[in-house]
Order: structure tokens, then C-alpha cells, then sequence
């Protein structure tokens, strides 16, 4: 079990990961309020879903869900520093499923609901799997209490 959860919240120290951590997180959160709340101007849950399925997202109510849950509670990970590998990596699928499902056919350009800023967070996304927390971290804390 101890593997399991140093598996879970290795990191490598720096502080490199904060920013991306930080300004990820706030954008993930915000946009996943707005899906699962109706947050920020979003249509709240079950606009999300009619949306989900009138793009072919069945059940749509539990594919906003999902979306909408790891944005905000992911987003929530990466800010604290808890869990980020785990978070980062649902994250990631996340932005890869909208950039196939919604943004890929419209090109690289945001100006025409194209695919840049879920590619950008992507990336991120994919980074932080690999990297880890960093120093400012939670996940570093408990990392040094079980190495302790």
C-alpha cells in the first residue's frame, strides 16, 4: 500500500511546477464550475449535457458530469499540489477527448473554436503527470513524512 500511494504522490522537487500547477488549476476549476454549477456564464449541469448530447456525448448528464468533475476537482488537485500525477493524468484525457470531440475539426485557432488552448492544457496537463507536484506541494510533504 505504501508502494502504491509514494507511486501516487512522487514528485521531483523545483519550483518550475508551481505556475503551471497554480494557473492550470484556476482554469480547470473555473471551467469545470461552469459546467457542473452554472458558474462564470456556464450552463450548469444539464445545459452541459443537452449540449454533450446534441454533439453525441451519451448520457449526456453523466458525461458533463464526468468533464465537469475532473476540471473542477482536478483543477482543485493541482492548485493545492495533492494527488497531481493522478489528477494530471485524468486531466489530459479530458482535454484530449474535447480537442477529438469538439475543437479538432475547427482547427488550431481559438478565433474559430479550434483546438490551441485545449492543446495548451494538454501539454500541461502532461507535464505535470510526468514531473510531479514539485517542492511547494503537498503531495512533497507527505512524500517526506513516508520516506521519514
Amino acid at each position: 500500500m505504501k508502494t502504491l500511494i509514494n507511486a501516487l504522490i512522487a514528485t521531483k522537487l523545483g519550483l518550475d511546477t508551481l505556475p503551471l500547477r497554480v494557473g492550470a488549476g484556476v482554469i480547470f476549476t473555473a471551467h469545470g464550475a461552469q459546467k457542473l454549477f452554472g458558474w462564470f456564464g456556464g450552463y450548469g449541469l444539464e445545459g452541459t449535457a443537452g449540449w454533450m448530447e446534441s454533439i453525441g456525448l451519451a448520457p449526456g448528464t453523466l458525461m458533463a458530469a464526468l468533464a465537469g468533475g475532473a476540471e473542477f476537482f482536478g483543477g482543485l488537485l493541482l492548485i493545492a499540489g495533492l494527488l497531481v500525477r493522478p489528477a494530471a493524468v485524468v486531466l489530459a484525457i479530458t482535454m484530449l477527448v474535447a480537442i477529438v470531440t469538439v475543437h479538432f475539426q475547427n482547427g488550431l485557432f481559438m478565433s474559430n473554436n479550434g483546438y490551441e488552448f485545449g492543446l495548451a492544457l494538454l501539454v500541461i496537463s502532461m507535464g505535470l503527470a510526468l514531473r510531479g507536484a514539485g517542492s511547494l506541494s503537498i503531495d512533497n510533504l507527505l512524500q517526506n513524512k513516508l520516506t521519514k
